[in-house]
């Protein structure tokens, strides 16, 4: 983003990728995240003139957060509505999972869902940058040499860090981890 603004510039360059990263984390989607990141770069513009430069970085994370926080829910109402369609049109059709299987499956994936947190808020207390290039290079998907590139480290560097974290994940989730994906 190229403004006649140089401060402004130099702050969206050096806070652009927080942003994205907050909103990635709370939305879970990354074409939303883009569109949030600029939606609060553009907020920012507007009102920079009346803003405090020391809350910028606090404030561009705050409303990146709310607004990833919003349209999670708003998604969740979106998909409810879905739902009851949905439900209204498989009165017809005979289910050919048993109540048993569907329990035992939906179980299981909520035993997933919360090692997968349990994973990741332990590795963010263990070590920030193993968790900030996990998210980098796994959820955001971003090329290896480009995570490197925004977290200031060669990519060999990276690949030693990762070789590092997925020891540690072995050794402190190994067996939950393999059953978990031996289930799959």
């Amino acid at each position: 983003m190229w403004t006649g603004n140089r401060e402004f510039n130099e702050i969206y360059e050096k806070y652009k990728n927080l942003v994205l990263q907050a909103a990635y984390i709370y939305s879970g989607d990354y074409r939303e995240a883009e569109d949030i990141t600029q939606d609060t770069f553009l907020k920012l513009y507007m009102g920079y003139g009346e803003m405090r430069k020391d809350n910028i970085p606090s404030w561009l994370y705050t409303t990146a957060k709310n607004a990833a926080l919003n349209f999670k829910k708003k998604q969740e109402r979106e998909i409810l509505d879905c739902d009851r369609d949905e439900d209204a049109k498989a009165v017809d059709e005979p289910s050919t999972e048993s109540a048993e299987e569907e329990f035992l499956r939906y179980t299981l994936e909520l035993e997933n869902s919360e090692l997968h947190r349990r994973i990741i808020a332990d590795m963010r207390k263990y070590n920030q940058r193993w968790y900030d290039a996990m998210i980098l290079v796994f959820y955001m998907e971003l090329p290896q040499a480009k995570a490197a590139e925004m977290m200031g480290i060669r990519v060999q560097v990276l690949h030693a860090m990762l070789h590092r974290m997925r020891n540690w994940l072995r050794k402190k989730y190994g067996v939950e981890y393999e059953e978990m994906n031996r289930e799959r």
